[in-house]
């Protein structure tokens, strides 16, 4: 017998599935939807399972077109593509109050924007912030370093109202992708949001403020009100994949002005008709933005050439995102 169902979970490769009225099964991949697209389901995905009588254990089908991916160039091959949620409606980045990381945030928010999502960073362990002015100085500066558009919010489970409002941004029907590296608190986090200890977590050692990594697979967690929040294992490395709109989305401060530039392929440094340079020199852009602008641009770019290459050598068309093996 043929049922929808939805993937909650992708644990050490394997979907789990749960249907219409609430049933849960572990599942295989049918070996015609396996040669013929090269597709593995993902969290999030709307498929299609044969489940036999009294069976625990399901096949999936068929996988239903997705709306949105995040993807990633894969840590383990340079050439391969790894899709980590898919048909979500929003990306919310944690990201500690007290560790501000610019280069790695940028990143994030690089990644999340490339999705075409809702984004919204979720400023964690505001507690172990020097004081509350540090808390707002931070807050203040990420709002300012953020596109137009993307929402910046303080948690912290002192103040209820907070966890409130971030649950606003994931109503009914809607599913949030939750990314952050490890120990940022995002196991906590899960857990105000669900109003509940839906996820284990473990204690903030008092030398650093960090804790151990404890998510350890990727999974729906449902929220009051009927929101899902995706919880996924601290993503370390972030190599870009096919994020030029991301970066562009990321950085409206500086792809703006290199629009205007003279030469469509300007680097930024020292071209005549460089608007972005001369928006530098007229202290409306800072040499900052515009370094990480350029290398992220740069290393996409060289991750192109590279899967094009890698497809060439395979004798195929460019690489898809959702051909990921695992």
């Amino acid at each position: 017998m043929r049922e929808a169902a939805l993937v909650v979970q992708i644990d050490r490769g394997f979907p789990l599935v749960e249907t219409a009225d609430g049933r849960r099964f572990r599942c295989k991949h049918a070996v015609a939807l396996v040669k013929g697209a090269d597709v593995r389901a993902q969290v999030g995905d709307r498929v299609q399972v044969e489940v036999a009588e009294d069976a625990d254990i399901a096949q999936i089908a068929e996988i239903e077109p997705r709306t949105r991916e995040l993807v990633r160039r894969d840590p383990a091959e340079r050439t391969v593509a790894q899709v980590l949620a898919v048909n979500f409606d929003a990306v919310i980045v944690a990201h500690p109050v007290h560790e501000l990381n610019e280069r790695r945030l940028e990143r994030e928010l690089v990644l999340a924007q490339s999705t075409g999502a809702h984004v919204v960073v979720a400023l964690t362990k505001a507690d172990l912030a020097e004081s509350p002015d540090q808390v707002d100085a931070v807050r203040d500066h990420v709002r300012a370093m953020a596109a137009p558009g993307v929402d910046v919010v303080v948690v912290s489970e002192r103040r209820p109202e907070s966890i409130e409002r971030l649950r606003a941004f994931i109503p009914a029907g809607a599913v949030a992708v939750l990314i952050g590296r490890s120990g940022v608190g995002k196991s906590s986090l899960v857990n105000l949001l669900a109003g509940s200890e839906v996820q284990e977590t473990s204690a903030v050692r008092a030398t650093d403020g960090k804790g151990r990594h404890t998510t350890v697979n990727r999974s729906m967690v449902a929220l009051p009100g009927g929101g899902y929040v995706v919880d996924m294992p601290g993503v370390r490395g972030l190599g870009l994949w096919d994020s030029r709109e991301g970066i562009d989305a990321a950085f409206p401060d500086v792809a703006g002005p290199a629009a205007d530039c003279r030469f469509r392929d300007c680097t930024h440094t020292n071209e005549p008709g460089c608007a972005v340079q001369a928006a530098v020199a007229a202290g409306t852009l800072s040499p900052e933005r515009v370094a990480s602008y350029v290398r992220l641009v740069t290393e996409n770019a060289e991750q192109q050439e590279r899967n094009e290459v890698a497809a060439r050598m395979r004798g195929r068309g460019k690489p898809r995102p959702h051909r990921k093996r695992r």
